[in-house]
């Protein structure tokens, strides 16, 4: 299998990294900047024997090395600086972002591409208009990291592991994430039974402002780590044909009341991308604010005509 990453910087190497530990096939790292795709690929081939771990990995600058992909992860874009939006990232990476998609389309018509450049669920809809693949072999890596980080939180309130916590995140990845209190379960009951509405009300607001956080203490660029283990657990359910449930970023059609927009939402995963969207039992208010996402979404989406 050819795993292709495009974007060699702190997310899209360290991706690769991970995806190679998992023992995947072939892995290319792609990168505009000359140089920087092929030293982090021979970096990573020294680290081979101290891992025991076997695996193909080269980098380049040429985007034509993609060709005949099976998944395609895109990394490529500008990161956030304290207090950018994601949404301020439009314009530029837009237009990024569809010049890497256009490659796609050209030379790996058959593979499945995971989106994480930012704003993720503007830049998976882009992706999905412009490759024109089928909507389920297009997804964006977005609520799966902002689920990680609510469980992560949550385990650090009730002093327990971060294993004990199944979080559920859905809606737009940035402001308009929705964490689903109901359905987020620690040790198997509802976190509803664990903390009060006040508690819980704050470890939302706090989950929301991580990635913020995160920027604000780096100074310059944004979260990798926590980025780059999404990105790898999806490539591996997807590379093993897992049929695993994680949120992903959905081309939805009727699904939560919302169509022709791609936002967050749990989904199954296979070796074909998207196998199905699951819909949960949402309250009146979760709807109305999953809705009020997707507007957001949408009114940004208008912007395209123009990239």
């Amino acid at each position: 299998m050819k795993i292709s990453i495009i974007g060699a910087g702190n997310v899209g190497a360290l991706s690769a990294m991970r995806v190679a530990q998992c023992g995947f096939g072939d892995i290319l790292l792609v990168d505009i900047a000359k140089g920087i795709a092929q030293g982090k690929a021979l970096d990573l081939e020294d680290a081979r024997a101290i891992l025991k771990v076997n695996y193909n990995i080269k980098g380049t600058d040429d985007i034509n090395s993609i060709k005949d992909s099976q998944i395609v992860v895109i990394t490529a874009g500008l990161a956030r600086r304290p207090g950018m939006a994601r949404e301020e990232l439009l314009s530029k990476n837009a237009q990024i972002l569809k010049e890497v998609c256009l490659k796609i389309k050209e030379l790996s018509p058959q593979a499945v591409v995971i989106v994480v450049t930012n704003p993720l669920d503007l830049m998976t809809c882009l992706a999905s208009k412009v490759t024109g693949f089928p909507k389920k072999r297009v997804l964006g890596m977005g609520i799966s990291l902002d689920s990680a980080r609510f469980a992560n939180l949550i385990a650090q309130e009730l002093n327990l592991e971060p294993s004990d916590i199944d979080a559920v995140v859905i809606g737009a990845h940035g402001e308009g994430m929705l964490p689903l209190v109901k359905h987020t379960k620690v040790k198997g009951v509802s976190l509803e039974e664990y903390l009060s509405k006040e508690k819980v009300d704050d470890l939302i607001r706090k989950t929301v402002g991580r990635g913020a956080e995160i920027v604000s203490f780096l100074g310059s660029g944004s979260a990798f780590f926590a980025p780059s283990a999404a990105v790898a657990e999806m490539v591996k359910v997807i590379a093993k044909d897992e049929k695993k449930i994680l949120g992903a970023c959905a081309y939805l059609n009727g699904e939560y009341g919302i169509k022709d927009i791609c936002i967050g939402v749990p989904v199954r995963l296979g070796k074909s991308g998207i196998e199905k969207i699951i819909e949960l039992d949402l309250s009146e208010g979760e709807q109305k604010e999953l809705l009020n996402s997707a507007a957001s979404i949408r009114k940004l989406t208008e912007q395209f005509s123009y990239v």
